[in-house]
């Protein structure tokens, strides 16, 4: 429960900050818990996306990782937050991902957050 917890928390932050630096990356809300109870939504829906769909493509696309020496993850990883976009405007929480391209370096920016978190946060393998 504990590595949920992190791996939920990690995503928010992830999330956030890739709304914060991109402009086509939206989260509305009327009020600042509403934003933050979004978020949380919107990172469980990310974790969940992630958890399912993720590993189903990455098996189908094995031999794109090969060619391309692993560069196809940008791609992946961008179709898994365009597919949390959908799923959220589905759900009617007020995230939104415009256009491939926001959603590669979208992608890149949740990565590269979302390492560092769970390297900050603590795990529960002790």
């Amino acid at each position: 429960m504990k590595n949920f917890v992190v791996k939920t928390v990690a995503n928010s932050a992830a999330l956030a900050v890739a709304i914060w630096l991109l402009d086509k990356i939206t989260l509305t809300g009327n009020s600042t818990p509403k934003k933050v109870i979004t978020l949380i939504l919107v990172a469980l829906v990310f974790g969940l996306v992630n958890f399912l769909v993720k590993p189903v493509v990455k098996l189908l696309t094995f031999p794109l990782f090969i060619l391309t020496l692993g560069l196809i993850t940008l791609v992946v990883n961008a179709l898994m937050l365009l597919l949390t976009s959908w799923l959220a405007e589905q759900l009617s929480l007020s995230f939104r991902v415009d256009g491939f391209w926001t959603a590669v370096l979208g992608g890149l920016i949740i990565s590269v957050v979302s390492w560092a978190m769970n390297v900050v946060l603590p795990d529960d393998k002790d």
